[in-house]
């Protein structure tokens, strides 16, 4: 899961759990059994027991979760954007950097950080429902437990992301009773996507060549992030009918891989859109900046033709939900179709 800095948005996380885990007093309400690969809710109602599939199994509730915590800010997102205020959240000053695309109350109580959640600070919430992805370790998850169900999901799908989103939408939607919302946000990608494909093509870009990036530089290396058909904004590029010019290499959750500068030149085609985020929350806020004065990248096709490289403006969260998927297709169409 991305922290807040751009090296560490390389999804790596740290194992290392907050130490004092003797405050884990409270018994949880809840379930999970028999293990299932189907995210989706097996379940709608808005109120009276509730139960829900994740990664670990089925989580049963005696009624929809109203006083969640929520370790990632993808998840955060989903449920705000359902209606849904955490009463606990990871690194909540990270997410109101990374995230603008929906807001997270500054006063939020913080629960540490997305790869190291602090136990005794879930537990003083009291809440009925923890949501996690898969990527915090089960040590971790079975320790968290102890005071209260979790709900498990993964991050993404590179198999198919945009249908991961639905899922995991659907999912906290059953769990929290907020069904009508998520199938409105729903709807709403839908049409979101249906607008922005008829904006390209009336622009002239459809079907247009087509890479989206990140990157950072570590003592003077330059590392970049490919998101491929396989990321989320990868997907959602494909979804507009633009078409990806790096297919391959991605991880098997988020779809990411990785290159340098001299990875680039396998991007031939001149009329390629090279869309990239960067972020002036941090020190080294774009890698594009200390590249542009390189020989390598001043004599890639995309680059010498000019005017087809755009920077995404910042808070649109690469691993997000329907806001941030909507920011992000008014983003794209609003630089190709003015380019």
């Amino acid at each position: 899961m991305p922290t807040t800095s751009r090296r560490g948005a390389r999804r790596a996380l740290t194992t290392t759990v907050a130490a004092a885990l003797t405050a884990l007093l409270l018994a949880a309400c809840g379930t999970t059994e028999d293990a299932s690969d189907d995210a989706s809710s097996t379940a709608k109602a808005s109120s009276g027991p509730v139960e829900v599939k994740d990664e670990r199994g089925t989580v049963r509730l005696d009624a929809p979760a109203a006083n969640i915590v929520s370790l990632e800010w993808g998840l955060t997102e989903t449920l705000l954007a359902l209606g849904v205020k955490p009463v606990g959240a990871a690194d909540v000053k990270g997410y109101n950097v990374w995230d603008k695309s929906i807001a997270l109350e500054p006063s939020t109580p913080d629960v540490g950080t997305r790869g190291e959640p602090s136990l005794d600070a879930i537990a003083a919430l009291k809440p009925d429902l923890v949501v996690s992805v898969t990527d915090v370790p089960e040590n971790v998850l079975a320790q968290i437990e102890k005071t209260a169900p979790v709900l498990a999901l993964r991050g993404s799908d590179s198999t198919d992301p945009i249908g991961y989103m639905r899922r995991t939408v659907e999912t906290l939607a059953t769990i929290t009773g907020t069904e009508d919302k998520g199938k409105e946000l729903l709807a709403g990608f839908d049409k979101k996507i249906e607008d922005g494909k008829a904006a390209l093509a009336k622009a002239g870009k459809a079907g247009g060549p087509f890479v989206m990036a990140d990157g950072w530089v570590d003592s003077g290396t330059v590392s970049i992030r490919m998101f491929t058909p396989g990321s989320f904004f990868g997907a959602i590029g494909q979804e507009l009918g633009l078409k990806s010019q790096w297919t391959s290499g991605g991880d098997k959750d988020y779809g990411l891989a990785q290159t340098d500068l001299e990875g680039l030149t396998k991007i031939t085609d001149p009329k390629t859109s090279f869309v990239y985020v960067a972020n002036d929350g941090e020190a080294n806020s774009t890698f594009i900046k200390s590249v542009e004065s390189n020989a390598v990248w001043k004599q890639l096709p995309f680059v010498k033709t000019g005017g087809n490289v755009h920077r995404l403006p910042d808070g649109i969260w690469m691993f997000g939900s329907t806001p941030s998927a909507e920011a992000y297709v008014d983003a794209v169409v609003d630089a190709l179709a003015g380019s």
